[in-house]
């Protein structure tokens, strides 16, 4: 058993009978009335994110999960098939667990989250950021735009399609934050 003391960003908790990533979380100490925690605890199962507020020293239940390494294999009508780095055991993972599925390419190393006692995953985090090859843009034509941030639509190896500044190319190797899918810069190689 945690108190609301021991609340930390990412920590897992059992909260109506459901597990819960806490998201963001604050103490807040009114000057009338008892203390309390006001809290956002996304869902781990549906993906929804809810506010919450605990009453300070509120005792919850921590879910031990663990963070194993993984290699994205390939994906098909039964899901996105990983293998554990260790023990070459492979999983397949619903497509709705995985941070950013449009950007997974065979043999990237991801980090999957399991419920300890239980042995289910319950999401898959890429790395912050990838590079990818671009594999089709229109061309960018030289004094075409009035303002230096203008921006083309890009598809890359994986089939998504990112957002790239003028100068970007087809054959180009670009750099990815998966968090919001958004071009970096252009990786040298």
């Amino acid at each position: 058993m945690a108190s609301t003391a021991d609340f930390r960003n990412g920590m897992c908790i059992e909260y109506n009978n459901q597990l819960y990533f806490i998201v963001q979380f604050q103490h807040v100490k009114p000057g009338k009335g008892p203390a309390f925690v006001r809290t956002k605890l996304k869902n781990v199962s549906t993906g929804k994110v809810i506010d919450n507020t605990f009453s300070s020293g509120h005792k919850v239940t921590e879910a031990r999960i663990e963070r194993r390494p993984h290699q994205f294999l390939y994906n098909d009508d039964m899901g996105y098939h990983f293998m554990n780095a260790e023990t070459f055991d492979q999983v397949p993972i619903n497509k709705e667990l995985i941070d950013a599925p449009q950007f997974l390419k065979e043999g990237l190393e991801v980090e999957v989250v399991f419920h300890a006692d239980t042995e289910t995953p319950l999401m898959v985090n890429l790395p912050q950021f990838i590079s990818s090859e671009v594999t089709y843009t229109e061309p960018g034509v030289r004094g075409d735009t009035s303002s230096t941030n203008s921006l083309k639509p890009a598809t890359v190896e994986t089939g998504a399609t990112v957002m790239v500044p003028l100068f970007v190319n087809t054959g180009d190797k670009i750099k990815i934050d998966t968090r919001d899918g958004s071009y970096v810069e252009r990786v040298k190689e």
